[in-house]
């Protein structure tokens, strides 16, 4: 027998009417009238040739025939939306891409370059970790991350993204401020710290201060925190070149005097080495790379 053009949407109004017994809680459920649902049914019983419902006052019911299509059509139809929901998550699953990085150059230097990958490449999902510790690269793990160093880890596939600099920081409302000419002068201020591997000692010493008599007075563990107190007007922090950018442009932040002191260590994007990327995570590496003043 030559199946009808429709004959999908046709089993599909049948099943849902069978399940509910009623063609109004059918349509509810397909987004359908019910008058749309009473014709893809007669439309198949009059393909098939026999009764599928018995109609009466109450509603509808279920013939022999009836139930015995309707057990086979549950069945089928739920084997169907197995089968496409297990290939809808594979698709997905083969254009996600996990990304551990940091914090403070997730909020200031990755997001707002994220829509211009995001309209370049829209089918790929983003998952980005920004968790302080070092991600294990476990199986189901990330995929690549951003990491900060000098370059080596081992097991780790290390692309070089951007170097540093690093250079003092305050608010222009910054209560002080008018007695800081030099470099030296900025010991006079509240210092601001973080975690970063490379602080106030060597920057004082790079600027040629010697025995500066200075106070961290505030620590936090993240980078980001740090620039905020210094923006709120607790006190001068030293500041990511790479970080603090956007701080700068919109004025909540200065520069202080004093030297712009390279970096010991750099960005890097990495992956592990024993595993091939999947095609989308090449795709944001790639795009990572070509990222223009990296």
């Amino acid at each position: 027998m030559p199946l009808p053009s429709d004959w999908l949407s046709a089993l599909a109004a049948f099943e849902s009417a069978a399940r509910h017994q009623n063609f109004a809680h059918a349509a509810e459920e397909l987004h359908l009238t019910a008058s749309a649902v009473s014709h893809h049914v007669r439309k198949l019983e009059a393909q098939l040739g026999v009764a599928l419902f018995q109609r009466h006052a109450r509603g509808v019911s279920l013939t022999a025939e009836g139930r015995q299509l309707a057990d086979t059509a549950g069945t089928a139809m739920s084997d169907i939306d197995g089968v496409m929901r297990g290939l809808s998550a594979a698709r997905d699953e083969r254009d996600r891409v996990r990304i551990t990085t940091l914090h403070s150059l997730t909020y200031t230097w990755l997001l707002p370059r994220l829509p211009a990958f995001t309209k370049a490449h829209p089918h790929v999902r983003l998952n980005v970790d920004t968790e302080q510790a070092l991600t294990r690269f476990d199986e189901g793990g990330p995929d690549l991350g951003i990491r900060h160093g000098q370059g080596h880890w081992t097991g780790l596939t290390a692309h070089h993204l951007m170097d540093e600099a690093l250079f003092p920081v305050t608010s222009p409302a910054m209560a002080g401020l008018e007695d800081v000419r030099e470099a030296a002068d900025v010991a006079k201020l509240p210092l601001i710290a973080d975690l970063s591997r490379q602080g106030w000692q060597d920057w004082f010493r790079a600027a040629g201060v010697r025995g500066a008599q200075f106070e961290e007075r505030y620590n936090f563990s993240d980078t980001t925190d740090a620039l905020l107190a210094a923006a709120k007007g607790l006190g001068a922090a030293l500041a990511r070149e790479r970080i603090v950018q956007p701080y700068l442009a919109d004025g909540r932040l200065i520069q202080l005097p004093g030297p712009v002191l390279p970096g010991r260590f750099g960005y890097y994007v990495v992956y592990p080495a024993h595993r091939r990327l999947r095609p989308a995570a090449r795709l944001f590496v790639d795009w990572l790379l070509e990222q223009p003043g990296r």
